[in-house]
C-alpha cells in the first residue's frame, strides 16, 4: 500500500510514526505542511521514506494561502497516487486533504485539535465539521477524543482508538543518574515538569504550586525542561518567591536522554488544561514514576489517585501544592505506586503493539472507500 503521511510540522511524534511506517510493508511518502519556529526534532527522516517537496513545508502556513496549498496538494496526489492519506491535525493537514477531495482519508487527531481548537471560533468549528464529514477513518488516542468526534456526528464504527504508546525498552525503571548526586540532590524530593511553557500546559501553575509547597517541605526540588513564551513569567515567579536556587532549568532535551530525567525525578507533574493520552505521561509511567496530573478525562484514563499518582483540578495551584506536599511526605505510597505505573504502561502503552492499530485503520479506510464505490 502507498501511504502519504501528511502532518502539520515535523516533531518527535512524527519521526516515531514515520520510522515505524518505514519498517512496515508499505511504501511511505512524507508531506510537511509548515515549519514553525524552532524545530523540535533534529533526527533525519528515515531513509526509506520519500519526502515530497511542494508549495508548503518551509514556512508557517497561512489561511490566506489555502487555495494555493490545496492546488499544490492535488498535484502531489496525482504524482504520488497514494492508496491512503494519513493526515493530521484535523483542522490543518486533514482539512486540506478533505478540501482536495481525496479518499480514503485517515484523519489523525492530535488531541487538542478536537478537545480545544474545535471551539476556538466559528471558522475552526466549521473546518472541523468539514473535515470530519469527509474523513473515512478517524484515529484518536483517547476516549475523550472519540466522544468529542461523536458530538460532531462522526460514527464510532469508523473510529480507531489507541494511545500512541512509548518504547518500553528505552523508557524503563532504573537507578537515578549520577547527575542527581552532582547537583547535590541526593536527599531531595524531585519533581519533573517537561511540558511546553505555554498557557495550555499550565507550567505557571506548577511553578506557583512548587513555590507554595517548598516553603512547607524544604527538600522539594523542581526540574523544568523545555521552554516557551512564559519563560520570563516563570522566572519572575521563582525569583519573587526566592526559589530559583531550588529549580534546575534543563532546556530542550533530546529524546535519547529523556529517560534519564524521568529516573532522576521522584514524581512527574503536568498541569495541562487539555490533553489526549499524553506521551510524556506514558513515558513517566513506563519509567515507574508516579504522576501528578490535572483531573481531565484523558488523564483519568491513566492515573487513578492513590494507585498511579494523584489528580488535581486544572488551574488550582493550591490543590497542586497540597498534592506535592503529600507525595513528598508519603514515600511508602510512592514505593507501592512504582510497580503499578510500570505494569499499566506494559498493559496499555506499548508502542510496538499499539502501532498495529494504525495499520488496521489504513485497511479499514480502504475497505470503507471500496464499499462506497460498490454502492454507487
Amino acid at each position: 500500500m502507498r501511504v502519504l503521511y501528511f502532518t502539520r510540522d515535523y516533531t518527535p511524534h512524527d519521526h516515531r510514526f514515520l520510522t515505524a511506517l518505514a519498517d512496515s510493508e508499505h511504501t511511505v511518502s512524507f508531506l510537511r505542511l509548515e515549519r514553525r519556529g524552532m524545530q523540535r526534532e533534529d533526527r533525519p527522516i528515515p531513509a526509506a521514506v520519500q519526502q515530497i517537496h511542494w508549495y508548503g513545508g518551509d514556512r508557517p502556513a497561512r489561511w490566506q494561502e489555502g487555495l494555493r496549498l490545496v492546488s499544490s496538494l492535488r498535484q502531489v496526489l496525482r504524482r504520488v497516487q497514494p492508496d491512503v492519506v494519513h493526515a493530521g491535525s484535523v483542522q490543518t493537514a486533514a482539512f486540506l486533504t478533505a478540501a482536495a477531495g481525496f479518499h480514503p482519508l485517515v484523519s489523525m487527531s492530535w488531541g487538542s485539535d478536537l478537545l480545544k481548537d474545535a471551539d476556538r471560533s466559528r471558522a475552526w468549528r466549521w473546518a472541523t465539521q468539514f473535515t470530519l464529514r469527509r474523513t473515512d477513518v478517524l484515529v484518536g488516542d483517547c476516549q475523550a477524543v472519540a466522544d468529542r468526534a461523536a458530538e460532531f456526528g462522526f460514527p464510532r464504527e469508523r473510529m480507531v482508538l489507541f494511545p500512541w504508546g512509548v518504547d518500553l525498552t528505552r523508557f524503563s525503571p532504573g537507578e537515578a543518574p549520577a547527575q542527581r548526586a552532582r547537583m547535590g540532590w541526593e536527599d531531595a524530593f524531585v519533581l519533573l515538569s517537561l511540558r511546553a511553557w505555554e498557557p495550555l500546559y499550565g507550567v505557571d501553575v506548577v511553578v506557583r504550586a512548587f513555590c507554595r509547597a517548598a516553603r512547607e517541605v524544604p527538600e522539594l526540588r523542581l526540574v523544568l525542561l523545555g521552554g516557551g513564551s512564559q519563560a520570563a513569567e516563570l522566572r519572575r515567579l521563582l525569583e519573587q518567591a526566592g526559589m530559583t536556587e531550588r529549580v534546575w532549568f534543563g532546556g530542550q532535551v533530546s529524546n535519547a536522554h529523556l529517560a534519564e530525567f524521568y529516573r532522576l525525578a521522584d514524581v512527574y507533574v503536568s498541569a495541562a488544561y487539555s490533553d489526549g493520552s499524553s506521551v510524556s505521561l506514558m513515558e513517566a509511567l513506563a519509567c515507574g514514576r508516579p504522576s501528578v496530573v490535572t483531573d481531565i478525562p484523558s488523564n483519568a484514563e491513566w492515573v487513578q489517585t492513590g494507585e498511579h499518582g494523584w489528580r488535581f483540578p486544572a488551574g488550582d495551584a493550591e490543590a497542586l501544592a497540597a498534592v506535592m506536599v503529600r507525595a513528598a511526605q508519603d514515600r511508602a505510597a510512592l514505593a507501592r505506586m512504582r510497580s503499578a505505573t510500570r505494569r499499566l504502561a506494559e498493559e496499555r502503552a506499548d508502542w510496538k503493539k499499539n502501532f498495529q492499530k494504525l495499520l488496521a485503520a489504513y485497511d479499514l479506510a480502504v475497505q470503507t472507500q471500496a464499499k462506497r464505490r460498490a454502492e454507487r
